[in-house]
């Protein structure tokens, strides 16, 4: 919503912005790739670290790149353009934890955690995909401002976000020594953060500034 608002009197000026707020996203998709990798057994984790880290520099960079580049903005438009500034350094700092969430499924693999031939591989497998689908997603709905399309999404990505904290918490409840418990909580822990910073992203488009990480919150705990 707040995008909206000032779209016709800086969509020339932010393009950059945008672009490389395309590519961080781009960047994350690729990190997050190679970290499903190695947790389903297709490339070794160890080969592919140096790839994986130089993906999630990458999104860094972008993020420093992008606050540099609104400090700019902001002395060129002045204060008229400050709450749009705002939303940008918001939604940045949660396209790069993203890339922190997928690296530390990356971390799992290292300590020797797999999913290939799981009895529970398939389920994963849906996830991962749909997961990685949603960094697709968010830039789509990021550039078109699709406000509907964003609605649809958020509502499904919320029950989503519901689905990982219950299946954390019935692993929690069971049996502590159980086999891959541990990171299986972990990856469900992981997987809904980096569902949740998404979401984040997707408010600026229906949501004003005040209600940017309202999604961020547990259903209990948002304030209307």
């Amino acid at each position: 919503m707040v995008l909206e608002f000032f779209r016709s009197d800086s969509e020339g000026s932010l393009e950059k912005i945008e672009q490389q707020v395309q590519k961080m996203l781009s960047d994350n998709e690729t990190t997050f790739q190679l970290a499903a990798d190695a947790a389903f057994g297709r490339v070794d984790p160890g080969e592919i670290g140096k790839a994986l880290r130089k993906s999630d520099r990458q999104v860094n960079r972008g993020e420093r790149a992008i606050r540099r580049e609104l400090v700019v903005h902001l002395g060129v438009a002045g204060a008229a353009d400050f709450p749009l500034i705002l939303v940008y350094m918001s939604i940045v700092k949660d396209i790069e934890r993203v890339g922190d969430y997928s690296k530390n499924i990356w971390d799992l693999t290292m300590d020797g955690f797999r999913l290939a031939g799981a009895p529970d591989e398939a389920m994963w497998a849906e996830r991962v995909e749909r997961t990685k689908s949603l960094i697709t997603e968010t830039g789509v709905v990021f550039v078109e401002r699709d406000a509907e399309r964003a609605k649809t999404m958020l509502s499904q990505m919320d029950e989503w976000t519901d689905d990982y904290d219950d299946e954390i918490s019935a692993l929690v409840r069971g049996v502590p020594t159980a086999t891959g418990a541990v990171p299986r909580a972990l990856l469900n822990r992981y997987l809904k953060r980096i569902t949740s910073h998404l979401m984040n992203v997707m408010t600026s488009v229906v949501m004003p500034l005040d209600r940017l990480d309202y999604w961020d919150e547990d259903k209990v705990d948002r304030v209307d």
